[in-house]
């Protein structure tokens, strides 16, 4: 019995096949590009209202949109080119964020430029937890990684540290001045970079 394709799927070759950005489909349909956004990462489904709009947006049937087929066996040719238009700055206590190559959806790693604020783990607070491993290369300055199961490790620019990220971490500077490290994060599934945004 063949599996019917789901609406991530189905969303996303439409969007393709029509060369549309995410950005491009939230301002013809209305919908906010995050909805968009989790609904090419399974995150989230929608309301036939939702899909009618979209349909309606693109100016498609909704037949296009549901019964469309994803290709077997189609060589995966995506790239990505950092630009400021696929960079989403995301402020928060701790870090400046720089989630990079946003554009490209379903990434199993998440590349991110991070500028560090906090100087000492009481400043910190809790300790971030999430799936996936993640690999700090130190880009600025000097910091200071603390673990649930190590002891705190200094790292000074051009040196890194590969974790299991579900383990307790936290980035401090310890340096003169703030600390900017370039992270990657992974997952064995989609949809990590939401979750990471999620949470910041």
């Amino acid at each position: 019995m063949t599996q019917k394709p789901r609406l991530s799927e189905c969303l996303r070759a439409v969007r393709q096949r029509h060369g549309l950005k995410l950005q491009e489909v939230s301002e013809r349909t209305g919908l906010a590009l995050s909805t968009l956004s989790k609904v090419e990462n399974d995150l989230m489904s929608l309301t036939y209202d939702k899909i009618l709009q979209i349909c309606t947006g693109l100016d498609i049937p909704v037949t296009e949109l549901l019964n469309f087929e994803p290709a077997k066996g189609v060589e995966r040719t995506r790239r990505s080119v950092v630009s400021g238009a696929n960079t989403l700055q995301l402020a928060t206590r701790n870090y400046d964020y720089s989630y990079l190559c946003t554009d490209l959806i379903n990434k199993r790693m998440v590349p991110i430029i991070a500028k560090i604020h906090a100087r000492t783990l009481e400043e910190f607070g809790p300790l971030v937890r999430h799936v996936g491993e993640e690999f700090a290369y130190v880009v600025d300055g000097e910091i200071e990684i603390h673990t649930d199961h190590y002891a705190p490790t200094r790292l000074a620019a051009g040196e890194g540290v590969y974790i299991d990220s579900t383990m307790g971490h936290a980035y401090v500077s310890v340096g003169t001045g703030e600390a900017t490290i370039l992270c990657i994060c992974s997952a064995p599934e989609s949809g990590l970079e939401q979750v990471l945004i999620d949470q910041a």
